[in-house]
């Protein structure tokens, strides 16, 4: 392929990868908890650290996380000992961490010039040093996942139940809040800080709509967000698109698609399972129809179809 003879392409690919399998990964809680909206609200804080790095020259990777480690733990400790409702708290972080942002933005001598490129994502920018950076935040951030899996799943689903089976509720919550901000901090230059929950949050909702289990969800839902990834950067490259966008409108693409299945699936399940009423012909011994045993009644096959009578109608299989 073209696009891998470029050094910058290669670096792009590789994240795009990094980030379609983390994301999912935490991302699962996260639906599970019902705050699909907080990635937004932390990312939000990471532009103010973002900001801080381009303002007093340090690593913008660095400072972005720190700030929004800082967050997540603030809301997390908030939420379990304020009177705040965490809506409120992040309101409060989604509208302070913009503002912050912007106007320390505007301080550096580089002005906002670079501010879309972090809103947005320019995955083609990454250098190699961010490359080290988001692999090593991906492996740990997976890790802790698949170690911590079950007890973070119990924490997600009923909080009372973990509690009183001995976990460390708060110690969960936070290590969770944690693997978020390491996760919006690792996408920040592929899809942005502003659509960073999308790759999060969609293919988990495209999992549920297909997988009966979680960890069949968990499996589905890093694969496509792997996939999506992947073909959003190599897309946006021949299609000169912004490379965060493509990749969140291929992930709600895959999920309208699957969620159209799904109601398709669901109405042919239906129809095979509704009562035939207007049935013409009286099954019964001698009818002429082969029978076949199921349970405790007889099917008659009729027109392709297994009818068996119940009352004063047929159902049809």
């Amino acid at each position: 392929m073209e696009l891998l003879q470029y050094d910058f392409m290669q670096r792009a690919l590789v994240a795009a990868l990094l980030v379609g399998i983390t994301a999912p990964v935490v991302g699962i809680y996260l639906v599970q908890r019902r705050l699909a909206l907080i990635g937004d609200g932390m990312g939000h804080v990471a532009l103010t650290g973002v900001a801080v790095g381009v303002l007093t020259g340090t690593a913008p990777v660095l400072t972005a996380l720190v700030f929004a480690v800082a967050g997540a733990v603030t809301i997390e400790l908030v939420r379990a000992r304020g009177r705040t409702s965490a809506d409120v708290v992040l309101a409060v972080m989604f509208y302070g961490g913009i503002a912050g942002g912007v106007v320390l933005m505007g301080l550096s001598p580089e002005g906002t010039a670079n501010l879309n490129s972090y809103l947005f994502g320019a995955i083609a920018t990454t250098t190699p040093t961010d490359l080290v950076v988001f692999t090593v935040l991906s492996v740990v951030v997976v890790l802790v996942s698949v170690l911590l899996g079950r007890q973070l799943f119990a924490v997600s689903n009923d909080e009372e139940f973990a509690r009183a089976s001995g976990m460390s509720v708060l110690g969960l919550n936070v290590t969770l809040a944690v693997l978020t901000a390491a996760t919006i901090v690792i996408s920040m230059r592929v899809v942005g800080l502003l659509l960073v929950s999308a790759l999060m949050i969609v293919p988990n909702a495209l999992a549920q709509l297909v997988a009966s289990s979680f960890r069949g969800a968990l499996t589905v839902a890093v694969l496509v967000g792997g996939t999506v990834s992947v073909a959003g950067t190599v897309g946006s490259y021949y299609a000169a698109t912004a490379s965060g966008g493509t990749i969140v409108l291929l992930a709600i693409l895959a999920f309208l698609l699957a969620a159209a299945g799904s109601a398709v699936r669901q109405a042919v399940h239906s129809r095979r399972r509704r009562p035939t009423e207007n049935h013409r012909h009286e099954h019964g011994p001698g009818c002429g129809h082969e029978t076949i045993s199921h349970g405790d009644h007889v099917d008659y096959l009729h027109d392709g179809h297994r009818h068996a009578a119940h009352g004063a109608h047929y159902d049809h299989h």
